[in-house]
C-alpha cells in the first residue's frame, strides 16, 4: 500500500483529476449544449472524449514522472520530505513508467485522429510528450522558458477539445460556423484563463523553490532577476487577469446571466485580489506554498464556472 501511494503522489494524481475534471465540464457544459441547441452533433462523440481525456491524463502523469526523475537532487533540498524517485520508488522503474503512459497517450492520440479524422490531434499529444520531455530536461531551469511551456500546456487541456472539433470543410453552412465561433471563444477565454493563473502559479513556485534550484544552477526569474523583480511580474499578470475578468463580467450584463458575475466576482476576484495582497507581504517559503495552494484553488473555482452556462439550457 505504501508503494501504491507512492506512486499515486508520483505521477500527481490530484493534478490528473483536475485535468479530466476541466475536459469533462468543457465538454459536457460547452461543447455538447453549444451543439445540441442548433440541432447539430458534434465530432467528438463521448466514446472518443472519454479516451481522449484519457490519453491527455497519461502523457501528463508520464510528465510528472519525467520531472521528478530529472529534478531528484534539486527535490533533495526543496521538499525531502516529498521525495519519491529513488527513495521509494527506483529511478529505472520511474524512467519505465513515463515511457509506458507516454506510449499509450500517443497510439490512443494515433487511434482518435484516425476515427475523426484530424491528424492534428496525432501531433498535439506527440508535442505534449516532447515538450514535457525538454522541458524536465532543459527548459525548467531556464529563464521563463520553462514557466511558459507550463501555462501553455495547461491552455492545451482546454484548447485540444476545440481542436477536435474544427474542421474546415465540414464546417461550411453560417450556422455550422457560429456554432464552432462559440465554442471556440469559451476555448480562448478558459484557456487564456488558465495560461495567466497557471502562469503566475509557476513563477510562484520558482520562488518557492529558489533554494534548491539556486544549489544546482536553474537560472529561474527570481534567481536571475531576484525575488522582487519575480513578485512584481506575478502581481503585474494579476492585475492582468483581475481587469480582464472585470471587464468580461461587465460585457456579460447585457445578456443578464447575473449568476456568472455574482460567482466571478465572490470565488475568482475578490480572492486574486487577496493573492495580490499577501503576495506582497510574502517572505518565507512557507508563505510562497500557501499562495501556490490558493491560486490552484482559484483555478478551479474558474473551472467550476463552467457548470453556470448549463443553467439557460435548464431554464
Amino acid at each position: 500500500m505504501k508503494l501504491i501511494g507512492a506512486f499515486f503522489r508520483l505521477v500527481r494524481w490530484p493534478n490528473l483529476v483536475f485535468i479530466a475534471l476541466s475536459q469533462t465540464l468543457f465538454y459536457y457544459a460547452i461543447i455538447l449544449p453549444s451543439f445540441s441547441h442548433v440541432g447539430f452533433v458534434n465530432v467528438l462523440r463521448p466514446s472518443y472524449f472519454f479516451l481522449l481525456s484519457f490519453s491527455c491524463v497519461l502523457i501528463a502523469a508520464a510528465g510528472y514522472i519525467i520531472n521528478d526523475y530529472f529534478d531528484l537532487n534539486i527535490d533533495r533540498v526543496n521538499k525531502p520530505q516529498r521525495l519519491v524517485v529513488e527513495k521509494l520508488i527506483r529511478r529505472r522503474w520511474a524512467i519505465a513508467w513515463h515511457l509506458i503512459f507516454s506510449i499509450i497517450g500517443v497510439l490512443i492520440g494515433l487511434y482518435i485522429s484516425w476515427k475523426i479524422k484530424n491528424i492534428f490531434v496525432l501531433f498535439s499529444q506527440v508535442a505534449c510528450v516532447l515538450l514535457l520531455w525538454v522541458y524536465s530536461t532543459t527548459f525548467k531551469r531556464k529563464l521563463l522558458i520553462g514557466n511558459i511551456i507550463i501555462s501553455l500546456l495547461t491552455a492545451w487541456v482546454i484548447l485540444v477539445l476545440y481542436l477536435c472539433e474544427f474542421r474546415i470543410h465540414t464546417f461550411i453552412n453560417p450556422q455550422d460556423r457560429q456554432v464552432l465561433a462559440k465554442v471556440y471563444k469559451f476555448a480562448v477565454l478558459y484557456g487564456g484563463f488558465a495560461f495567466i493563473i497557471s502562469l503566475v502559479r509557476e513563477i510562484i513556485k520558482d520562488i518557492e523553490d529558489v533554494e534548491g534550484d539556486a544549489a544546482y544552477g536553474c537560472r529561474t526569474m527570481p534567481i536571475v532577476w531576484g525575488i522582487q523583480a519575480a513578485k512584481i511580474v506575478a502581481a503585474t499578470w494579476l492585475v492582468v487577469l483581475m481587469v480582464s475578468i472585470l471587464i468580461l463580467l461587465f460585457y456579460v450584463l447585457q445578456y443578464k446571466w447575473w449568476w456568472v458575475d455574482v460567482y466571478s466576482f465572490f470565488l475568482i476576484v475578490l480572492p486574486l485580489v487577496s493573492v495580490l495582497k499577501d503576495l506582497y507581504k510574502a517572505s518565507s517559503t512557507s508563505d510562497y506554498h500557501r499562495l501556490s495552494t490558493r491560486v490552484k484553488l482559484i483555478m478551479l473555482a474558474g473551472i467550476l464556472s463552467m457548470l453556470l452556462y448549463l443553467i439557460p439550457y435548464y431554464q
